[in-house]
């Protein structure tokens, strides 16, 4: 039996579906995302059911280590329990060396258990890309805890104190890809490798080298056809820090900017994957990895009048997912509804190992080789207590209550076949009471399943909602 195949994983912080060249955004230039699209297959409706907490990410990160579904983590996805045996653990146990790097978001305990490798450890949600604070891969698990700190000169409020160095004046994304190059370069081993690259860009403070803002220099950067000067409605998160990102009223001016860097950080991160393929294929392993590229929530920017993620319009709950490399069909695209926290099962069958029962995703192999179309037709998503919405292959039914202190009762229903950027409300049309009916008892359905009603902001939601 030959050597197993290697996986590198690519993942990204705050990039959203629509930000690949090859998958439709002629405005963004992404050749190496670009070759790994042509090289495999993109799945253009994948989601994450959104988040327990303004930090999306969080849980984000814990369902795809996990493969657990929202409400089935820990303290909203802060800390990863002994009992969830994480992806890393799983391919452990198959013989593979696991590297990591980069951003690891939820807790140092489960960072050690998952990795037997890694260099450049950010155990936090964000920060400066150029002073970036890390850890060294410590052999023994024994990583000091991450300690947030007030300070009067950080952008951001907090900054992390506690930390084994900092690598001032190289950017996140080349301190990782360096990080990952090493490992690659040193590789003497016959067993196979994971190897996580977590990004920190494209999240603010969006801060790249010039040369890739001067791509966007050019003012052609397009509003998106949704933008607004605000939400029509608030429903609890005006004043959130990624709302306060831009001005209100929102302009074109600060969102064109605003998008123009965000896209150069996603073609400087671009370049990275770049770098980290090229030393691959000197090392004699491309043709023997799986790729995998995805992120771990989308961004509004714009878009309904918000800046960040915490909603479950489109743009926030749909996330890149391309597959490349031996075994996978070459440049297609899917449609099938998934959710990142299926990739690891489908990680699993492709590699031929067991899946454990505690992961709860649905593989995605069987997509992959042409025996089903899809593994799921209707979608469950959840924002904290605020909001809670359901999506089938037409329509996308959404239910606001707000907060306590921000009451908001409001209903969407979006006809996404006709309008895929979410613009007209048909909710007060009377035509569509009998869509919204049957969307609500999905929810309903769906609500149960995902044993929303067992956490305390699912009873907040559902309270206010009176829904039965």
């Amino acid at each position: 039996m030959g050597k197993r195949t290697n996986i590198v994983f690519f993942f990204t912080d705050d990039q959203r579906f629509d930000t690949i060249h090859a998958l439709g955004n002629m405005e963004i230039s992404t050749p190496h995302i670009d070759q790994l699209v042509q090289d495999g297959i993109s799945f253009t409706h994948a989601h994450i059911p959104c988040g327990t907490s303004g930090a999306v990410c969080m849980p984000s990160r814990a369902m795809l280590h996990t493969g657990r579904t929202l409400f089935h983590l820990d303290r909203e996805g802060q800390k990863i329990p002994d009992e969830h045996i994480t992806l890393g653990e799983t391919l452990q146990k198959n013989g593979y060396r696991c590297f990591g790097t980069g951003k690891w978001h939820n807790g140092s305990a489960s960072y050690a258990r998952s990795f037997t490798d890694g260099g450049e450890i950010m155990f936090g949600g964000m920060g400066d890309h150029w002073n970036v604070p890390c850890y060294s891969f410590d052999p023994e698990g024994k990583y000091r805890e991450t300690k947030f700190v007030k300070t009067p000169f950080s952008s951001n409020e907090v900054t992390m104190r506690q930390c084994d160095h900092i690598t001032c004046g190289k950017h996140s994304s080349e301190l990782f890809a360096d990080a990952t190059i090493s490992f690659i370069e040193r590789y003497d081993d016959s067993r196979p490798f994971f190897i996580y690259l977590s990004f920190m860009a494209p999240h603010d403070p969006r801060t790249m080298p010039e040369k890739f803002l001067d791509m966007y220099r050019n003012g052609k950067v397009s509003l998106p056809p949704n933008f607004r000067d605000e939400h029509e409605f608030d429903y609890g998160i005006r004043d959130i820090r990624d709302e306060v990102l831009a001005p209100y009223p929102r302009t074109g001016d600060d969102t064109r900017r605003q998008l123009a860097e965000y896209y150069a950080m996603i073609t400087h991160l671009d370049n990275e994957i770049g770098r980290v393929v090229s030393a691959l294929k000197k090392k004699g392993e491309y043709d023997n990895t799986i790729f995998i590229l995805a992120g771990d929530n989308g961004l509004a920017l714009g878009q309904h009048g918000l800046f960040g993620k915490q909603s479950c319009y489109e743009h926030s709950v749909r996330v890149p997912l391309v597959f490349a490399g031996p075994g996978i069909p070459k440049g297609e695209r899917s449609d099938s509804f998934c959710y990142l926290l299926d990739i690891y099962p489908t990680i699993c069958e492709l590699l031929g190992i067991g899946i454990p029962a505690t992961v709860e995703g649905k593989s995605l192999a069987g997509v992959m080789n042409g025996k089903k179309k899809s593994e799921r037709e209707i979608l469950y998503f959840a924002y904290t207590e605020n909001i809670r919405a359901v999506k089938n292959r037409r329509y996308k039914l959404i239910e606001y209550v707000g907060t306590e202190k921000t009451p908001c009762r409001k209903t969407q229903l979006f006809d996404l076949q006709n309008d895929p950027w979410e613009k007209t409300n048909l909710a007060d049309n009377d035509s569509c009471s009998a869509v919204i009916g049957e969307l609500r008892k999905e929810m309903l359905r769906l609500r149960d399943e995902w044993d929303d009603m067992k956490n305390p902001l699912g009873r907040k939601f559902w309270d206010r909602m009176q829904m039965k």
